[in-house]
């Protein structure tokens, strides 16, 4: 895990420099000497896989402190417990938010049921932090968006490349223009596994393997696709206009419904486009985007970055070549007509200088945690998990309609100019 206190002294000495603007959600921890001392109390609502692995991050912030939880899966209660062995168990979600002392909470539960939890949450005047995607429809994400500004409460998604140092020294290259006019992103993430867990009972098949499932999931597109799409918006800053793709299920044909083969290509209006493709039968290539300007490529993931002029080969090996060049070039035998256009070897720069032990996931909870104690909603945070959710569902349904579909005017939200929100204390 990375140090939290470098890290927050290297952002305070960043100020209101580049980084800030490329992201401005950073300000969450402007107050960090401020609030050492004070606490938040946290419920995790789903604490299962993924949310034991917040948790894991959460029990290590001395500001943390987790008091409650709940889940319909008794196996994943043991498992939290053993985290927070002192934190109240709740059989009902809503019975947990009754509780005036609980600040926010942290939901992590299958898809389908995030909206009305969060909803749920608002009202009962908690800050909310929820997993991607937000919503099982774009219509929940909107109402969910604009329940958060109605309320006022902090609002937080789990976009952990938010936080990620690559991405934000990636993202402020990209902005100061050092990689020229960006015309094409291109984004993959590729796995071999089934995505399938072992289920003790029959009758809980679609509670465990509910990203399966067409009626709790969105497949690929909800679950990988939200953390890359939301890189473009991030990178050209602005939406795309429109989105075509294909979806099918080519191997794991196992009476799974979600697509485990797709692709989307996203088109902005200026004609640069975005695409996202997976397939989780191979994973030779892993995941990575390519962001691709005139003058470089960078690939935030990896952490480097390609200028397209490499220096000239030494000196030795040019008169190899030369050599080469004179000897071929008279034998008579057909070759191209066009210079072949390989792959480049360069082998690029790191952003960092080495690549970082973490994905972002306890800077983006530790902000969260700030923001709750702060009462401060930094700027574009929600807005940036708003629409990664909104692409990622757009995406799907172009999927499943075959057919090219433009963003819904209605569900459009001030995207860059929006500042921070001071929330009313309790």
């Amino acid at each position: 895990m990375m140090d939290r206190r470098d890290f927050l002294k290297n952002i305070a000495m960043l100020g209101a420099g580049t980084a800030f603007l490329a992201s401005p959600w950073l300000s969450a921890f402007a107050d960090v000497k401020e609030t050492a001392k004070e606490k938040c109390r946290l419920a995790v609502i789903g604490p299962g896989s993924r949310g034991q692995f917040l948790m894991s991050f959460l029990v290590q912030n001395p500001n943390v402190e987790i008091v409650a939880l709940h889940d319909i899966y008794d196996k994943s209660i043991e498992a939290a417990l053993k985290l927070v062995p002192k934190a109240k168990v709740y059989a009902d979600y809503r019975k947990l938010l009754e509780d005036k002392s609980i600040d926010a909470v942290v939901i992590a539960t299958p898809l389908n049921t995030h909206f009305q939890i969060a909803m749920d949450a608002f009202d009962a005047g908690k800050h909310v932090f929820c997993e991607k995607s937000i919503g099982y429809t774009m219509e929940q994400c909107y109402k969910m968006y604009m329940k958060h500004r109605e309320t006022g409460k902090i609002f937080f998604t789990g976009q952990q490349r938010l936080f990620d140092p690559r991405y934000i020294k990636a993202m402020e290259m990209i902005h100061a223009g050092t990689f020229g006019s960006i015309n094409a992103i291109r984004t993959f993430w590729y796995r071999n596994a089934d995505w399938r867990r072992y289920c003790p009972k029959p009758e809980l098949e679609k509670l465990i393997n509910w990203r399966l499932y067409k009626e709790s999931s969105r497949g690929l597109m909800t679950e990988l696709a939200c953390h890359q799409l939301q890189i473009g918006s991030w990178a050209l800053q602005k939406l795309p206009e429109k989105v075509c793709g294909h979806g099918a299920i080519t191997y794991w044909k196992d009476g799974r419904e979600v697509y485990d083969n797709i692709h989307c290509m996203y088109v902005f209006d200026d004609g640069v486009k975005m695409t996202f493709d997976s397939v989780i039968s191979n994973k030779f290539y892993g995941l990575e985007e390519q962001i691709m300007g005139n003058l470089g490529t960078v690939e935030p993931e990896k952490g480097k970055y390609y200028f397209e002029d490499v220096a000239p080969a030494p000196a030795f090996l040019q008169l190899i070549n030369d050599w080469e060049n004179k000897v071929f070039e008279s034998l008579p035998f057909a070759g191209t007509s066009w210079a072949p256009e390989t792959a480049n070897e360069n082998k690029g720069e790191y952003i960092t200088g080495e690549r970082p032990k973490t994905d972002g996931t306890s800077l983006l909870l530790d902000a969260f945690v700030e923001a709750v104690i702060t009462q401060k909603q930094p700027a574009r945070i929600a807005e940036e998990g708003y629409y990664a959710s909104m692409l990622c569902l757009l995406g799907h349904q172009a999927l499943e309609e075959e057919r090219t579909l433009y963003f819904p005017d209605a569900f459009k939200i001030d995207y860059l100019n929006h500042q921070s929100i001071k929330t009313e204390k309790p």
